[in-house]
């Protein structure tokens, strides 16, 4: 049996092995492609600067937190989550990558990944190995100028997740999930009122600091509210005025009639016990 070292020596030689050598058929990207990607304006028609684009299948990890820091990835098409994990197990959600956005960065403090990644959907991504990031960034002013905005864009989101952590109620960082969403496929050429979902909803509950069933009652009561409307994973946005300046969420009759059906339930299992414990003790009393 390989002892865990020589798995995660193998499973590292693999990767750079992927690094040298092109996926077939998986296709080159050049530096006015890439900056076409990031939105970035530029009249440098050099197509001299080629990077490979590796295919990765839904459920794939593209790396893992503490393997060697070697290669930057930016997301050509498809969907990913990044995460953390704790010792007994339990993922953290840092975010959900999709095309045109960074992975990797978090490696360039201290040469190894400070976090995991892994695809939602199929995904072809592009591979910017470190080795020849340096001297690329030295020779070419454009490249360099495309990096510092793609890092830059990842921290302002980070920022942005903090905040709405830090002041906003269950329904409304829900609501202001799907107004960032919906701003982003906009930015790469999807409808932003009609969407499926990617991530599963304990999924967006770990990236929000939200349980699995606070994340679904926000949903149904956005849906209730008339703000949106979900069905599973489809997505329509119907007020995203509102979904945006979101503090927090009204109560309207549907919502307040669930709320006291639950409320009935929890005071009928509450009186139940009650009873249970008050005949038990009464039935002691008897025997002693």
């Amino acid at each position: 049996m390989m002892s865990i070292a020589t798995i995660k020596s193998t499973r590292q030689q693999i990767r750079e092995a992927d690094l040298l050598s092109p996926v077939p058929d998986s296709g080159w990207c050049s530096l006015p492609e890439i900056c076409r990607l990031l939105d970035i304006t530029t009249d440098d028609k050099s197509s001299d600067i080629q990077f490979q684009r590796r295919r990765v299948k839904a459920g794939q990890w593209v790396f893992g937190c503490g393997e060697r820091f070697d290669a930057m990835f930016i997301v050509f098409s498809g969907f990913l989550k990044t995460l953390q994990v704790d010792e007994v197990g339990n993922e953290q959600i840092l975010g959900f990558p999709m095309k045109g956005d960074l992975l990797g960065i978090d490696g360039l403090h201290d040469g190894h990944y400070a976090s995991q990644a892994v695809a939602l959907t199929d995904c072809e991504l592009i591979v910017i190995p470190i080795r020849e990031m340096a001297g690329l960034g030295v020779e070419n002013n454009l490249l360099e100028n495309w990096l510092y905005r793609a890092m830059s864009r990842e921290l302002v989101r980070g920022h942005a997740v903090v905040g709405l952590l830090g002041t906003l109620g269950a329904e409304a960082r829900v609501a202001r999930f799907l107004v960032s969403l919906s701003a982003r496929f906009a930015a790469i050429g999807y409808s932003p009122n009609s969407f499926n979902l990617r991530m599963t909803r304990q999924e967006i509950g770990s990236y929000l600091g939200l349980t699995l069933e606070t994340v679904s009652r926000s949903f149904s009561a956005l849906n209730d509210a008339g703000l949106i409307n979900i069905n599973q994973r489809a997505v329509e946005i119907k007020d995203i005025t509102t979904l945006r300046s979101l503090q927090r969420l009204a109560a309207t009759p549907k919502t307040v009639a669930k709320v006291c059906k639950t409320k009935r339930i929890e005071l009928a299992r509450t009186t139940t016990d009650s009873l249970k414990h008050s005949m038990w003790a009464e039935l002691t009393l008897a025997a002693a």
